[in-house]
């Protein structure tokens, strides 16, 4: 049995156990020829995720930010890991920088509802620190499910960490960002983190810069997105 095909039993099982936890007795299966949804997929997913134990961050989370947004969406954007907000709320990017990526979000023509917003990591780190490589580690694989579920038109890493876990690149952000790169074939644009930018509010060429990497995004999109050229 390949590995595909392994994961694919797992997350079926997962994703039936899911359902019944739900309280559902009957659940119905597509004609084979018809694919799962990405909210099927990225329901799957999270069932496997489950209550997550499987790194030392967990004990002092309040709550998986599991990630939020269509399963069919043509644009994600991944982040280094949830804040406080966000542990609070459960979900990704609500505090300051959310708020800016929202408005950057904005200015690419698009509402906040129509692109998938994850992270690296599901789970705080202590005093918002950088994550261990084997925090990262250990979730990864969640992320990588996340994007194949999604199957995005485009990526857009969101500061340093993000970038070296989604491409593997050790380097700066700076050797990296304003060129796409490629995962699974799907384009790459690392940028910065909007916690960064709000960090460099005094310095406008930063904003200038995430600005460009947007545009090369907005342009390489297949059905091109409108936009009124204001910026975040």
């Amino acid at each position: 049995m390949s590995e595909a095909t392994q994961d694919a039993r797992r997350l079926l099982r997962n994703y039936l156990e899911f359902q019944v936890n739900l309280g559902y007795e009957e659940i119905l299966f597509l004609p084979r020829q018809d694919r799962l949804s990405g909210c099927t997929l990225l329901e799957a997913i999270r069932a496997d995720l489950g209550d997550c134990k499987r790194c030392p961050l967990h004990k002092a989370r309040r709550h998986i930010v599991f990630g939020e947004g269509p399963g069919s969406a043509r644009l994600m954007f991944v982040g280094e890991g949830p804040g406080a907000e966000e542990d609070h709320e459960g979900r990704p990017f609500v505090g300051a920088a959310g708020r800016l990526l929202s408005r950057m979000i904005a200015a690419m023509g698009l509402e906040r509802s129509q692109v998938y917003i994850a992270n690296v990591v599901k789970c705080r780190p202590p005093n918002n620190r950088d994550p261990e490589t084997i925090e990262i580690g250990t979730c990864l694989p969640f992320l990588q499910e996340q994007i194949k579920a999604v199957a995005p038109e485009v990526i857009v890493t969101l500061g340093r960490i993000a970038a070296r876990a989604i491409l593997g690149n050790e380097g700066p952000l700076s050797g990296v960002r304003g060129k796409f790169h490629y995962r699974d074939g799907i384009p790459v644009m690392p940028t910065y983190h909007p916690s960064y930018l709000l960090r460099q509010e005094s310095d406008r060429r930063y904003k200038a810069e995430a600005w460009a990497d947007l545009k090369l995004v907005m342009a390489r999109m297949v059905q091109p997105i409108s936009n009124s050229g204001g910026k975040s």
